[in-house]
């Protein structure tokens, strides 16, 4: 009898650890992805990746879509969701549309394009809903050009609509740095090149800022030849406007945010709150177009500018 009974316990505690390791693990992670291009899928995998080396396991991740959030939300099926993470405008949106009940951390997102869903949605950034900005610090831009065009002391800028804004801290930080701007903004009474003239004109540099506006695939192939023309280099914000010819570009990598990324998530779960202010990439790439450099006359390396800036960044 005795026997029977030890049996029949150890069956029964048999049964149920396996119907605890046959129960799915409850959605720890939820990331909405804007889109399922090739920049989208690299942030994702890096960020499905890093979570993992720190612990998480891939179980309790989910990858959706902005329409299976709208379809999940609407049916309950959002699960015990710790946190979600919204790569880029459109899953930002949604997000915010539905107000989950878990923190939000949104990345891969322009200043200008968080603020807009954030004027829009009546919303502010706090511990449950933050961002990591897609774009570089300005004192980084003007770091790079201090480091890669030492000469350089007037800094051609074009503004439009999304980028006015910035002027402030743009000429306190040149006029720290001893420099100074020839800044003029694109609007209907002066177009795109009347106002790019005026940039040009007594520049060292021009400083591309990230404005559609302004710059777009219709305006950059002019932009450029206007400012080689003018041996005016031009100092961007993508490896696209590297290879059509800008002498630099600075940016950060899809693999290089959904690092940062997966690294707020674990803060996150650590400290239970998102950063209240909102974050800027902490790594960068710096490329180089090394013929208009050498057109220029100037020789220039891409990871010794990287090295140098990051050093200067992070030095005691």
């Amino acid at each position: 009898m005795l026997r029977w009974l030890r049996h029949l316990c150890t069956g029964c505690c048999l049964g149920l650890a396996l119907a605890v390791v046959a129960q799915p693990m409850p959605t720890q992670v939820v990331i909405v992805s804007s889109e399922a291009s090739a920049s989208y899928t690299q942030v994702n995998t890096a960020l499905i990746d890093a979570l993992a080396r720190a612990g998480v396991p891939k179980t309790v991740i989910v990858l959706l879509s902005p329409s299976e959030l709208a379809q999940r939300a609407k049916e309950g099926r959002l699960g015990l969701t710790r946190i979600f993470v919204a790569v880029g405008a459109r899953a930002t949106q949604a997000l915010l549309a539905i107000d989950p009940s878990a923190p939000v951390l949104s990345t891969l997102i322009p200043r200008q394009s968080f603020a807009q869903l954030l004027q829009s949605s009546g919303r502010k950034t706090s511990a449950r809903l933050s961002v990591l900005y897609l774009d570089q610090p300005l004192r980084r831009q003007i770091s790079l050009i201090q480091l890669a065009l030492p000469q350089a002391r007037k800094v051609g800028i074009l503004l439009g609509p999304n980028s006015v804004g910035k002027l402030p801290e743009l000429i306190a930080l040149a006029q720290d740095r001893g420099m100074t701007l020839r800044q003029t903004q694109v609007t209907g009474e002066q177009p795109l090149f009347e106002a790019l003239r005026v940039a040009l004109d007594g520049s060292d540099v021009l400083l591309a800022l990230a404005d559609p506006t302004v710059f777009n695939s219709t305006s950059i192939q002019n932009i450029l030849l206007s400012s080689f023309r003018l041996r005016v280099p031009m100092v961007a914000f993508s490896p696209a406007y590297t290879r059509a010819g800008a002498v630099l570009s600075l940016y950060s990598s899809p693999e290089q945010m959904g690092v940062q990324t997966a690294h707020l998530v674990l803060a996150a779960w650590r400290s239970g709150s998102l950063p209240e202010l909102p974050v800027e990439p902490d790594d960068f790439l710096v490329d180089v177009n090394t013929n208009v450099a050498r057109a220029l006359g100037l020789a220039l390396d891409g990871a010794a500018l990287r090295l140098a800036l990051r050093r200067q960044e992070y030095r005691p």
